[in-house]
């Protein structure tokens, strides 16, 4: 199944990624709240200079409640995104938008994932993005209902201690985001 998934993407696909989990370390019943406390995941940068080459767009769509909680401002989530984005421009990768929401589970925001309105959002910024012809790389049960909803493509991220989504919400299932980018890669050679 991945490699059929590898053998579909072509420079007009467009990538959402979830943050946390998929990007960089969660903290286990935290939150990344400034820089000194984001840690990328092994190999995500080599993965992103990978995925850079691949796909039309990428775009990171990230709940971030921490902020709704008060344990962070939206200038300390700025801060970090921007530290982020340059940490990845300078290892050849590339972002081309991060939309994030910052409210709580339980308020009925309509960008909240699983709810579809950041990646609506990406297509009102980017008209070009096809959500048929989109992956949504996550590592939860809501990015890849938010994938599915949209009629994207959906990968999962086997991080440890998550569970996994019922099969019919996923496309593929990779241990990381770098073992997905070399699948990728690889499928872009043969």
């Amino acid at each position: 199944m991945n490699d059929t998934l590898a053998s579909l993407i072509d420079s007009e696909w467009t990538l959402f990624l979830d943050r946390d989990g998929v990007l960089n370390r969660n903290i286990p019943g935290g939150y990344v709240c400034d820089w000194e406390e984001f840690e990328f995941l092994q190999g995500v940068l080599d993965a992103m200079a990978m995925l850079n080459s691949r796909f039309q767009r990428i775009f990171v769509v990230t709940n971030q409640q921490g902020v709704g909680k008060g344990l962070m401002t939206e200038s300390d989530l700025s801060h970090i995104h921007d530290r982020m984005y340059e940490s990845i421009r300078e290892s050849g990768g590339r972002i081309d938008a991060i939309y994030y929401c910052p409210s709580m589970t339980y308020e009925d925001d309509f960008r909240r994932k699983p709810s579809p309105g950041m990646a609506l959002q990406a297509k009102t910024e980017f008209p070009e993005v096809l959500f048929s012809r989109s992956i949504m790389v996550g590592d939860s049960i809501s990015d890849m209902e938010f994938g599915h909803r949209l009629g994207m493509k959906t990968v999962f991220i086997q991080s440890e201690g998550a569970d996994a989504p019922p099969p019919e919400l996923t496309t593929a299932v990779y241990p990381s985001l770098f073992q997905f980018a070399i699948s990728v890669f690889a499928g872009s050679r043969s």
